[in-house]
């Protein structure tokens, strides 16, 4: 039977329940399609179902022919209005986890020493913002894996500059600085943690050591890792504990400070006697200063010494 047909009289029972048969099969189909509506906004999603439920209600209603199609229209705009704003949810949605992800990789970035205006770095961001499909974000982190650990094979700087990110988790000395590894250090902490004990910790960042290997090799590196912890062992006090944190960064757990800001003029003044360091490449005797930066961090604000290893950026303060 034509929709026209539904507000005509009712002639025969044939008719009558051919209308009701057709009344049915449009409740059925309103429901149907509204379960398979995707629900990304469980408020949102509850309250189309709710006002789908009512028009779809007054369907069997033997209502004239103009309030059907005007009932059917609301119907589509109910319809029409969800996949408006779902379509927007999910764009919000995925601007804001882009979003998080840029700032985390950012902070980590931040934290391991990073230059973020690199080149590969910019290129990652640049990416994250336009990727959509599931392929693109296994193929972007995949990207961010390689950056992050370099695969065998990889060229000796890209190897170079995995070695300065990566965090020394050992405790052993055996690295260019002479030094306990992090590990240690963790261990040291806990020790004062347990204890009651306080304190700051200091993260030495070295730089430009990425440009010194390609112009003077892997070996001026670690030539003046090791310049750089002699320097800093020797202006800090005789019961300060120092470590291998990285091969671009040492670190300092330091007790018997009063507050930060005399702990922060006492770096400064330390910092501020860096001199250029001699370092011997092929027989040759090079001058070289590396840049020094500290971030300070009280230990009072970690709840557990495994949290050295994930000091933030926003929790410390750079000089």
């Amino acid at each position: 039977m034509k929709m026209s047909n539904w507000g005509q009289p009712r002639t025969s029972p044939q008719e009558e329940a051919a209308l009701a048969s057709l009344e049915r099969s449009l409740t059925l189909l309103v429901d149907g399609a509204a379960r398979g509506a995707v629900e990304v906004d469980s408020v949102a999603y509850k309250n189309f179902r709710a006002n789908l439920d009512e028009l779809a209600r007054r369907i069997p209603d033997r209502l004239p022919e103009e309030e059907k199609f005007a009932l059917l229209r609301s119907i589509n705009q109910e319809f029409e209005a969800y996949r408006t704003l779902t379509e927007n949810a999910l764009r919000e949605r995925q601007a804001a986890w882009r979003g998080s992800v840029s700032l985390l990789l950012e902070e980590l970035l931040h934290d391991l020493g990073v230059d973020a205006t690199s080149p590969k770095i910019v290129l990652i961001l640049s990416q994250l913002k336009r990727i959509a499909t599931t392929e693109e974000i296994v193929n972007w982190r995949d990207s961010v894996k390689n950056f992050l650990h370099p695969m065998e094979g990889t060229s000796p700087s890209e190897q170079l500059a995995a070695r300065l990110r990566t965090a020394d988790c050992s405790t052993a000395n055996d690295n260019a600085a002479g030094l306990r590894g992090g590990g240690a250090a963790v261990e040291h902490l806990r020790g004062i943690m347990q204890k009651g004990g306080d304190g700051f910790i200091v993260l030495f960042r070295l730089s430009c050591l990425e440009i010194i290997s390609q112009r003077f090799g892997a070996e001026a590196v670690e030539d003046c890792l090791m310049a750089v912890s002699a320097f800093l062992t020797a202006g800090l006090e005789g019961d300060d504990a120092i470590y291998h944190w990285s091969d671009s960064a040492l670190l300092a757990i330091l007790q018997g400070r009063p507050n930060e800001m005399i702990l922060s003029a006492e770096l400064e003044r330390i910092l501020a006697q860096n001199r250029e360091s001699t370092i011997k490449i092929a027989g040759r005797a090079i001058m070289l200063r590396i840049p020094i930066t500290f971030q300070l961090t009280p230990i009072n604000r970690l709840r557990a010494a495994e949290d050295l290893l994930r000091i933030s950026a926003r929790q410390s303060t750079a000089r």
